[in-house]
C-alpha cells in the first residue's frame, strides 16, 4: 500500500500529472511534492506528522491528495468556518473530480450552526411579545428554514450575521429534548450527524474535535465517527483552544434561564407545586444580584475576588439557595418530561459552578468572562500535554499543518504544548520570491510603544503616507481595540481612501466590501490576523501597530507565568515571545499570497530591532528585504502596479 499510495501521490504531482491537465498555469513545486510524500507515508505507517509548511507551498493539496487517494476514512479539523467551508465546497469537490473518485464527503459543523425547527415554532407561539425587528428576523429564518436541505447558518443570508433572533433559534445542547421532539426526524443536527456517520471524508473544526473526543458535550454520542487518519490544518490555533475542552466552563445564562424554564413548568404543567416557582424566583434574585456585584467589580481573576468577603457570601448563598431548590425538585421526579430533563440540567452546571468557586486547583485560571448582561465562568489548565498525549496516542494517523508553527525554526514549543512525542517534523520553506516581492520596513526614530500619546501620533503619520503611498490597498492590524478606536477617527480625517473599520459590520462583509471597492484601507485586530487571504494588487500594504505580545493581566498567562516561574524557568521566553512569534507571523502572512504579489509590511515597534529578542522574530519571518526608511517603503508602494 505504501508504494503504491506514494507512486500514485508522486503521479498526481507530476509535470504531466492531474494537476498539471486540470490546472490552467500549473508549476510543480518541490516543496509541496516533498510533503504530500510525507503525508502519504504518514497515513501509511500511521505515524504522526507535524508540518510547517510556509505559504505558497500549496498544503492544502499536499494533505488532500494523499488523503482521497488512500481511500481510508479522514477527519479533516480546521481553525476556521471559512476554511471549513473552502474544503467542503471548493477544494474536496474539484480534487475528488481531477482525480475520478467518488467520496462521500460531509461537513459538520458545532450544534449552535444549525436552525432548531422546535425552538422556531417556539419563538413564533410568543410572537406578540417580541419587539418588531426580532419577530421581523424570525420570519425571515422562518421562510429561509423552508426552503433550506442542510439547516445550516451559513447559508442565510436574509438576516445579519449579528441579528438578536439567531440565539433563540440555533440547535443547542440546553434545550434539546432528543426523541420527545415533534421535529425529531427532519432535526438539521442530527441529519449532518448522520451525514458524518456514513461519510469517508469528513470535515469539522477543532472545537468540534475537541468537545466530541474530550468531554463529549455535543449532545449526541459518538458525534463524529472513528477514523483512519486525523488532518488538523491551522494546527497552531490547537494549543489555545484544547485550554477550553480540557478545563471546565459554563455561562450564568444558562443557570438564568433554567431558572425561568422551572417557573414556566409551574405555571403550565404543575399548578399544584407553588414552591416552585417561589424558590425558582428567589434563586433567580439572588442570580442577578450576584451579576450586579461582579459587573460593578469588573474584575475577570477569580482568585482576586475571592478576597472580596462580601462576594464570597453571597456566591455561597446562591449555592446554598440552588441546592434547597434541588431538595424540592426530586420530590416531583417522574410528573414532568420537562422537569425531569431541567432537574439534570441544573445538576450539571451548579456542580460547575460550585467547583469554580471552590478554586481549588493551583495548576488551572479561574477567569470570568464579561458579557452584556450574564457571564462565563471559566477553569483553564495551565497545562494540557498530558491530556494531549493521550488523546493523539490512538492508533491513528495524526498530522499537523500550519504556515506558523516554528519559533527560531524550532518546532519543540508546538510539539512540547500538544504532548506529542515521536513524530515526524518538517519545515517547508515558502516558494516565493521575498527577496525581490516584499520589503519589511521598521521605520527610524519611532517613540517608544511605552510612550502611548507619542506613539499614537506617530503610528497615525506613518499610517497616512502608506496609504497614500498605496493607494488605499492596506490592512492595518492593531493588538488592542484601544489602539484601533484611535487610529480609525484621527485617519478619517486625514486620508481620501474608504477606511472600513472592524465592528462596522461582520468580517466577511467587511472583506467582500473590501476587495469591491479596490482603493480601501482595513482596520481590525485579532479577527482578521489570520484566515484572510486578499491576493494581487489589492492588498499591497500591511501596517501593524506593534508586537503582539499578550496582555500580562490575561488570567492563563499569569498562572502559567507562576508555575514556570516556580520551575526555576523565564516567563517571557517560554511563553510571551513564542506566542508574539506565532502571532505576528500570521499578521505578516496576510501580504504576500500569491507569487505575483508584491508588498510593504511595516512594523511600527522598533523593540523588533533594538531588544536581543528582537532577533527571534526575524529569524521567524519571511526572508524578505528590510530597511529603516519609510521613504524607501513608500516607493516600493508607488512603483506597485
Amino acid at each position: 500500500m505504501s508504494v503504491r499510495l506514494t507512486q500514485q501521490v508522486a503521479a498526481a504531482f507530476s509535470s504531466q500529472g492531474v494537476l498539471a491537465q486540470s490546472i490552467k498555469g500549473f508549476s510543480r513545486r518541490d516543496v509541496q511534492a516533498e510533503m504530500a510524500h510525507a503525508v502519504a507515508e504518514s497515513i501509511h505507517s500511521r505515524k504522526k506528522l507535524v508540518v510547517e509548511a510556509g505559504t505558497g507551498v500549496g498544503k492544502t493539496f499536499a494533505y488532500l491528495i494523499p488523503a482521497l487517494l488512500s481511500g481510508k476514512k479522514i477527519i479533516i479539523s480546521t481553525g476556521s468556518k471559512n476554511l471549513q467551508e473552502q474544503l467542503f465546497y471548493k477544494d474536496l469537490p474539484a480534487l475528488s473530480a481531477m482525480l475520478n473518485l467518488t467520496p462521500k464527503v460531509a461537513l459538520l459543523k458545532g450544534r449552535n450552526n444549525y436552525l432548531c425547527q422546535h425552538l422556531m415554532e417556539k419563538e413564533l407561539s410568543g410572537a406578540s411579545s417580541m419587539e418588531t425587528q426580532v419577530l421581523d428576523d424570525l420570519l425571515r429564518i422562518n421562510q429561509w428554514g423552508g426552503q433550506t436541505t442542510d439547516g445550516d447558518i451559513g447559508g442565510l443570508t436574509a438576516v445579519t450575521e449579528n441579528s438578536p433572533a439567531l440565539p433563540l433559534i440555533v440547535s443547542s445542547k440546553e434545550n434539546c429534548i432528543g426523541q420527545r421532539c415533534d421535529y425529531f426526524d427532519e432535526c438539521f443536527t442530527r441529519k449532518a450527524r448522520n451525514r458524518a456517520m456514513n461519510a469517508k471524508v469528513t470535515v469539522v473544526n477543532h472545537h468540534l474535535f475537541l468537545a466530541d473526543r474530550i468531554i463529549k458535550e455535543t449532545g449526541f454520542a459518538e458525534l463524529l465517527p472513528d477514523s483512519d487518519v486525523v488532518i488538523f490544518d491551522e494546527a497552531h490555533l490547537l494549543p489555545d483552544i484544547a485550554v477550553t475542552y480540557f478545563g471546565q466552563q459554563c455561562s450564568t445564562r444558562q443557570l438564568s434561564e433554567l431558572f425561568d424554564k422551572l417557573i414556566d413548568i409551574y405555571r403550565q404543567e404543575l399548578r399544584d407545586a407553588k414552591q416552585i416557582e417561589a424558590l425558582s424566583s428567589r434563586c433567580g434574585a439572588i442570580l442577578n444580584e450576584w451579576h450586579q456585584m461582579l459587573f460593578e467589580l469588573g474584575d475577570s481573576d477569580w482568585r482576586r475576588l475571592l478576597g472580596n468577603k462580601e462576594l464570597s457570601v453571597l456566591s455561597w448563598a446562591l449555592i446554598k439557595e440552588i441546592k434547597v431548590l434541588q431538595s424540592l425538585l426530586l420530590g416531583h421526579v417522574g410528573r414532568s418530561d420537562n422537569l425531569d430533563d431541567t432537574i439534570v440540567k441544573l445538576e450539571l452546571i451548579t456542580n460547575k459552578l460550585e467547583l469554580f468557586f471552590l478554586c481549588e486547583n493551583n495548576q488551572a485560571a479561574y477567569s470570568i468572562d464579561y458579557g452584556h448582561r450574564y457571564l462565563v465562568l471559566r477553569i483553564a489548565p495551565i497545562d494540557v500535554a498530558k491530556e494531549c498525549r493521550k488523546l493523539f496516542e490512538s492508533d491513528v494517523s495524526w498530522i499537523f499543518t500550519s504556515a506558523t508553527l516554528q519559533i527560531n525554526r524550532d518546532l519543540s514549543l508546538f510539539t512540547r504544548q500538544l504532548g506529542l512525542t515521536q513524530c515526524q517534523e518538517m519545515l517547508l520553506e515558502s516558494p516565493f520570491d521575498y527577496a525581490n516581492n516584499a520589503l519589511f520596513c521598521v521605520p527610524r526614530h519611532l517613540a517608544s510603544v511605552s510612550n502611548h500619546h507619542a506613539a499614537l501620533s506617530q503610528f497615525v503619520d506613518v499610517c497616512v503616507k502608506a496609504v497614500n503611498a498605496a493607494k488605499g490597498r492596506t490592512f492595518i492590524l492593531f493588538t488592542s481595540h484601544r489602539m484601533l478606536n484611535l487610529v480609525a477617527p484621527a485617519l478619517q480625517r486625514r486620508v481620501s481612501y474608504p477606511l472600513l473599520v472592524q465592528g462596522q459590520a461582520g468580517k466577511q462583509s467587511l472583506l467582500k466590501k473590501y476587495r469591491q471597492l479596490g482603493n480601501a484601507v482595513l482596520l481590525g485586530t485579532g479577527a482578521f490576523w489570520e484566515g484572510v487571504d486578499v491576493r494581487g494588487r489589492l492588498l499591497s500594504c500591511v501596517i501593524i501597530d506593534k508586537l503582539p505580545f499578550i496582555s500580562p493581566d490575561d488570567n492563563l498567562f499569569r498562572a502559567r507565568s507562576e508555575s514556570i516561574e516556580r520551575e526555576g524557568k523565564d516567563p517571557f521566553s517560554e511563553i510571551s515571545l513564542p506566542q508574539a512569534v506565532i502571532t505576528l507571523n500570521q499578521g505578516v502572512g496576510r501580504l504576500i499570497r500569491d507569487e505575483k504579489d508584491k508588498g510593504v509590511l511595516i512594523l511600527c515597534d522598533n523593540r523588533i530591532v533594538n531588544k536581543p529578542y528582537g532577533q527571534a522574530f526575524l529569524n521567524s519571518l519571511p526572508p524578505m528585504s528590510r530597511t529603516r526608511d519609510l521613504d524607501k517603503a513608500t516607493a516600493f508602494l508607488e512603483r506597485i502596479k
